[in-house]
């Protein structure tokens, strides 16, 4: 059995990942979506929020697709998957950038995992998910960005914290 992980925070999921698990779930028996946390970034959603929102999304896009949170090395989470590659969504030169060295340093630690990059569709190429939550706290719609309820989901977010900005 083929399997793949496509890793990421997800917060919140966009058209731009959904566009990446479509194309990858194609590609593999079973795609599983690892939603992590990263020290580095201050998530808008919990863990168990971004879990939930991402099942959500991908409950109709059929194939086996499974979402697990993880909190580990990428490469000791797809190897307790079993998973024989790392689906990654390029955006632009820079993402190219990182990815080639992330992919490189997975290699030192794994090399029975491959690491295989798809390009983003041109239309969803300039999503980010930092840029729809900037977008959302100053008050912007990003209806073009997520789904109609990931969209609800933001805005809720950012009207209960307070921190639609002015």
């Amino acid at each position: 059995m083929r399997i793949g992980v496509y890793p990421g925070t997800f917060d919140p999921i966009t058209l731009g990942h959904m566009d990446i698990i479509r194309r990858g779930a194609k590609l593999v028996d079973r795609l599983v979506v690892g939603v992590t946390t990263n020290p580095g970034k201050s998530p808008m959603f919990a863990l168990d929020e971004r879990m939930a929102m991402v099942e959500r999304e991908v409950a109709d896009i059929g194939g086996d697709i499974r979402v697990v949170s993880f909190d580990s090395l990428l490469m000791d989470f797809a190897e307790r998957e079993r998973a024989t590659m790392i689906v990654r969504g390029l955006r632009a030169v820079a993402d190219f950038e990182y990815e080639y060295q992330m992919a490189g340093m997975n290699q030192q630690l794994n090399d029975r995992i491959e690491t295989v990059f798809l390009m983003a569709d041109v239309c969803l190429q300039p999503i980010a998910s930092r840029l729809v939550k900037e977008i959302a706290i100053f008050g912007g719609h990003i209806g073009k960005f997520v789904s109609p309820a990931v969209c609800d989901d933001v805005v809720a977010r950012v009207e209960r914290d307070g921190r639609r900005g002015s």
